[in-house]
């Protein structure tokens, strides 16, 4: 492994001493986790990103933010910064409710992810909250004296549009508003109305897709490498009623082949980064994971290229709706 980015160094630098028990948030390419183990600390490790948590060494304890964890004995927290200000107050929250009082966190970024909205999303759960000073374009904020009480998050809110309540934590996107994509593609889906089956919604987010979906009649299931949108899409089936099969994968799990119908939304970005190979490898899996004669409806902004990615690795394909910025495709399984 190489040495720690300009972020991993400043995030140690700022730490110093580790204590006993440390936990590492969201740490990309195990730097920090491994940092803390040389240092001789017991390290606990969250990712939202299940290909995170892959890079993580071995010898962390592994614990999930959006469930019950025991963080009764961190004396530190090291935490690689999310882009979304929603994030940061919904993670913050939990680190307030389940760390103890004297525990110290060190957050880092990239000076231009940061933004003064996040130090007050950490004020919202943390009596003391500084900034460190910049070091090769990075910087960390320092939160002490946790002072929340009660969990606010995820939130939820009804979508008369589609009649669904819709429940998000801070780290998926578009919380729980129904973005312009996703809603070309449901739109294609509730017109065509095709016959019910298995299907997946894959990249579920909030799980405002799989909720339609059952709501129509199929048998869904979901899939999503982040945490957030797993537990999320869990908690939008429960608030309306659904029975939805919600797992975290990278990719989609081998017991969830032979489907009759995959609907995603594919990512064009990954942390802050722009980028789609993880979406082309969705539409890969998708062709992997349908029956003869299924179908992948996905729906992407029009200067992206998925039209021959679909086409090559699922099948002959059309274009179903389209408006200025998006397409909605449906190929079907050779």
């Amino acid at each position: 492994m190489t040495g720690p980015d300009p972020v991993a160094r400043i995030i140690l630098d700022e730490a110093g001493d580790l204590g006993d028990v440390v936990l590492v948030v969201d740490d990309a390419d195990g730097t920090l986790a491994t940092a803390a183990l040389e240092r001789g600390s017991r390290v606990l490790a969250a990712c939202d990103d299940i290909r995170d948590e892959e890079q993580l060494p071995t010898g962390v304890t592994v614990v999930d933010l959006y469930g019950e964890p025991d963080l009764a004995d961190v004396t530190t927290v090291l935490w690689r910064l999310p882009k979304a200000v929603a994030a940061v107050a919904d993670v913050a929250e939990v680190l307030a409710l389940r760390c103890p009082p004297d525990m110290r966190l060190y957050g880092g970024g990239r000076d231009k992810h940061l933004v003064p909205a996040m130090n007050d999303a950490l004020r919202a759960s943390f009596g003391d909250v500084s900034a460190s000073r910049g070091q090769q374009k990075s910087r960390v904020l320092r939160a002490s004296l946790p002072q929340a009480t009660w969990r606010t998050w995820p939130h939820r809110a009804a979508n008369t549009e589609l009649g669904l309540d819709v429940v998000a934590h801070g780290n998926v996107f578009g919380g729980t508003d129904l973005d312009r994509g996703t809603r070309l593609l449901l739109r294609a889906l509730r017109q065509d109305q095709p016959v019910s089956g298995r299907a997946l919604d894959l990249g579920c987010g909030s799980g405002i897709v799989a909720a339609v979906l059952a709501g129509l009649g199929w048998d869904v299931l979901a899939s999503d490498t982040s945490s957030a949108a797993v537990a999320s899409t869990t908690l939008t089936a429960e608030a309306n009623g659904f029975s939805i099969d919600a797992r975290r994968a990278n990719g989609i799990p081998d017991d969830l082949y032979e489907l009759d119908l995959v609907a995603c939304n594919p990512p064009f970005h990954r942390g802050a980064a722009k980028d789609s190979s993880a979406a082309f490898a969705m539409v890969s899996h998708a062709g992997k994971a349908l029956r003869p004669e299924g179908e992948l409806w996905l729906v992407f902004n029009s200067h992206l290229p998925y039209l021959p990615v679909a086409r090559e690795q699922v099948g002959p394909t059309r274009v179903v709706l389209r408006d200025q910025s998006y397409i909605v495709t449906c190929s079907t399984k050779r």
